[in-house]
């Protein structure tokens, strides 16, 4: 009987670690169609070296989800780990977490959705009225809280190691983060067609100037497949902007404390509009 419950919970075990190691794999896979590290960082590191983003000027953090959930990349511009806020490593992968999570792609929605079979991009930036008291999505932000032990535990329990902070081998790389952040900084990422690929976060500077920096990032990582085909086509991926160049874009239309839209988002200091930003690439 005891060689039989040995036996059975050896099996077991083999059970577990082999489903374990099939789920590390396939998260591994879900970002092998996403930009690297490599990339994710040059990019970041050119658009704050350039400047002209609003805000305070500073170094800043990007994280690249997958459809699931996993992280891809962590980065930072700036020349060690304590260049910028330490805090907005995690903030930078909630957001892209929650814009992957609350985007969909073209055709994924029915026809007759409130927009169609165009699916619907939502930035993070577009959440902020919505979640306040009062609000179509109150308490949105305390749905899908952050997994702290992938956030500051290694898996085996041990604090993470800072060095690896924003570089290739980050701890959150290849696990999923979770968490919801309802403030500027947050996009889906979109390829040919309007696919959905997953999601980018940015966080360091005023949460305008963190969805900025974001747009003008994904801009370059050129997974902004969102624009209509042609001029007036209306085929594009929609969002709750009235700007079909700029579907998922901020939107600051906040008076004495009320958003028209229901979507919009307080104005920070700087001078960038949201219509600077350059437009979504078209769907093909």
């Amino acid at each position: 009987m005891l060689k039989k419950l040995a036996l059975a919970s050896a099996f077991a075990l083999i059970s577990v670690s082999s489903a374990s190691a099939d789920g590390w794999s396939s998260r591994q896979n879900a970002c092998s169609k996403l930009p690297s590290w490599q990339e994710l960082h040059d990019k970041l590191q050119s658009i704050i070296t350039q400047g002209g983003n609003s805000g305070l000027g500073f170094n800043m953090w990007a994280t690249i989800v997958a459809n699931d959930g996993t992280v891809c990349a962590v980065a930072f511009s700036g020349a060690d780990y304590k260049g910028q806020w330490l805090a907005s490593r995690v903030i930078s992968a909630q957001k892209a977490n929650t814009a992957n999570g609350l985007s969909l792609a073209k055709g994924v929605t029915p026809a007759t959705s409130a927009f169609g079979a165009r699916g619907l991009a939502l930035a993070t930036a577009n959440l902020y009225s919505a979640v306040q008291p009062g609000g179509s999505l109150f308490g949105l932000q305390f749905s899908n809280p952050v997994d702290p032990d992938v956030a500051y535990l290694q898996q085996n329990g041990q604090p993470n190691d800072p060095a690896t902070f924003g570089k290739f081998n980050d701890p959150l790389v290849g696990r999923p983060i979770g968490g919801v952040n309802v403030f500027g900084g947050g996009l889906g990422l979109y390829d040919k067609g309007g696919v959905k690929v997953g999601g980018v976060g940015v966080s360091g500077d005023t949460s305008c100037t963190d969805h900025f920096v974001a747009w003008k990032l994904r801009s370059l990582l050129k997974l902004d497949r969102l624009g209509e085909t042609s001029a007036g086509a209306g085929d594009g991926v929609a969002g709750v902007n009235a700007d079909p160049k700029r579907p998922d874009n901020i939107v600051f239309d906040i008076t004495a404390g009320v958003s028209a839209s229901g979507w919009g988002h307080p104005k920070c200091d700087g001078g960038l509009v949201p219509t600077s930003l350059p437009p979504v690439r078209p769907l093909n």
